[in-house]
């Protein structure tokens, strides 16, 4: 059997011939209560890995995915590492959308004029990890009822999915696990453009996926591979996406790295990541590294053109960019994006320590970015209260970028996240200034700001909120360009529903 269904009751004569002819009937998704499916090509397809020690074989179990709809918009609630002081975690909240290393979340597609995104929800206790998808119509301003892909069979955030569109239109979920306890999971949609079924068509192991297509090559797949900590690695297909090269490793010394990447005009990748120092473990982390590649991977160079030789194994090479370690500070990176020219901007958060409070702080935004001949870092003057405060930077010409995020004090203070603020540079990081505080008076921190790929003005980011030091509801929202802010329906009757606009003071 390749396909069950199940509804909520007996289908009439009328029903089933639609069904068998894949028609719909009206309040056919409200009625439906599980669908699993398998695809033809399940037992040949994608699950091969060209040698090495992380070679997958296929394992039949992992061809059943729930393709289930859900009756409303439902974040994830995380928490990680309690930290026995007033602010109860490390880090701790709403996280649907996290982390900043699990690239893209969102996807604008000019073809259908639809923004399609992801995030890690829930059922209505919290109890576990659901992989979710939807998209917001652009013609009609609603939301598609979301589309549960899978059950990650965990609460962890850290297996948050992440989205991609191919050149045919295929919506591809990359689902990330923590470590190499769970499996990772490549899926596609059976149709393009379209959010109703997806088909296994990889498993095996990966963590903080970042995959970006070329047309007529196939992913640049960026990931973390856990072999004695956090290994930079990346994999890449075929422009179907049924085979998979080996992983090969970009860097790893010290202690390892978080490494954040990002697409530059189907022509080149960009990485820029830090380091963790030997001997510290994870909670530290310095420095500012670059590398890219302008071959699908074949080589990486810096970012004045030196071929590096990979993978790296000291953290004296040509691609450091900044050097904090010595002065004992932490960085964060958050975002990396290009100007015109292909030059990367890198957007991190620098602060004294791991631990939240105000102790650590200031936790400064600062931009570095490549002229063509240096390295330019500038302190944006935003300073916000936890060094988990998320939010990406767009580049909209050379001269003017946009920051949207968490970078005011919120209800939890000093836990992740707080209020959500626009700030704008017309002199290319020179000097900002915040433009609107998006959110005010909440009862809960926003945690998170993701910028889709081709971000469309009326959906420019999206993020969760939650409760900053205890178990909570968490909703999701996004804004448009000029920083209104929509709620996405907890709760929908119908396939579409009109998100409700936020009133902010």
């Amino acid at each position: 059997m390749t396909d069950i269904r199940i509804w909520n009751r007996a289908l009439d004569a009328t029903e089933a011939r639609c069904l068998a002819s894949e028609e719909a009937w009206p309040d056919q998704s409200r009625e439906l209560i599980a669908h699993w499916q398998t695809h033809s090509t399940d037992t040949t397809i994608a699950n091969r890995v060209k040698g090495g020690a992380d070679l997958v074989k296929f394992q039949p179990t992992l061809t059943v995915l729930l393709n289930r709809k859900l009756d409303g918009f439902r974040g994830i609630w995380y928490f990680n590492q309690p930290s026995g002081d007033e602010y109860v975690y490390k880090y701790s909240g709403g996280l649907g959308t996290y982390c900043a290393k699990h690239i893209p979340m969102a996807w604008y597609a000019p073809a259908v004029n639809k923004t399609f995104f992801c995030y890690g929800g829930t059922d209505e206790g919290n109890r576990t990890l659901l992989h979710m998808i939807s998209y917001y119509d652009h013609k009609t301003g609603r939301v598609a009822r979301p589309v549960c892909l899978l059950d990650k069979k965990t609460d962890d955030a850290h297996d948050n999915p992440v989205i991609n569109l191919d050149d045919k239109g295929y919506i591809w979920i990359f689902s990330s696990s923590h470590g190499r306890g769970r499996p990772s999971y490549i899926s596609r949609s059976v149709k393009p453009y379209d959010i109703e079924a997806f088909q296994l068509m990889w498993s095996g192991n990966f963590s903080y996926p970042e995959p970006f297509y070329y047309p007529g090559k196939g992913f640049l797949f960026v990931h973390t591979w856990y072999v004695r900590g956090r290994g930079n690695y990346y994999m890449t297909s075929n422009p179907e996406g049924t085979e998979w090269s080996e992983r090969k490793q970009t860097a790893y010394f010290e202690e390892g790295h978080y490494q954040i990447s990002w697409q530059w005009k189907d022509k080149k990748t960009g990485i820029a990541f830090n380091q963790h120092p030997k001997g510290k473990g994870l909670n530290w982390r310095t420095n500012v590294y670059y590398m890219e590649s302008d071959d699908f991977g074949a080589t990486w160079k810096t970012a004045d053109g030196q071929v590096l030789e990979t993978p790296l194994v000291s953290k004296d090479n040509p691609a450091l960019v900044l050097e904090y370690e010595s002065k004992n500070r932490n960085c964060y990176i958050k975002d990396v994006q290009f100007d015109s020219k292909g030059h990367p901007i890198i957007l991190f958060v620098l602060s004294k320590g791991y631990q939240s409070g105000p102790a650590n702080g200031p936790r400064e935004w600062r931009t570095v970015r490549w002229t063509g001949t240096e390295w330019q870092e500038r302190f944006t003057g935003i300073v916000s209260g936890n060094n988990y405060d998320t939010g990406p930077v767009y580049i909209e010409s050379d001269t003017t970028w946009r920051i949207i995020g968490p970078t005011e004090l919120g209800p939890q203070p000093y836990n992740p996240g707080g209020e959500i603020a626009m700030w704008l540079t017309e002199d290319a990081g020179a000097t900002w200034r915040k433009v609107r505080q998006m959110t005010a008076n909440s009862e809960m921190n926003h945690t998170y700001v993701r910028r889709p790929v081709n971000a469309h003005p009326d959906f420019y980011g999206y993020w969760a909120d939650g409760h900053g030091r205890k178990p909570s509801a968490s909703r999701l929202y996004f804004c448009n360009q000029k920083g209104d802010v929509f709620q996405l329906p907890v709760t929908m009757d119908g396939d579409f529903a009109l998100p409700q606009k936020a009133l902010v003071p």
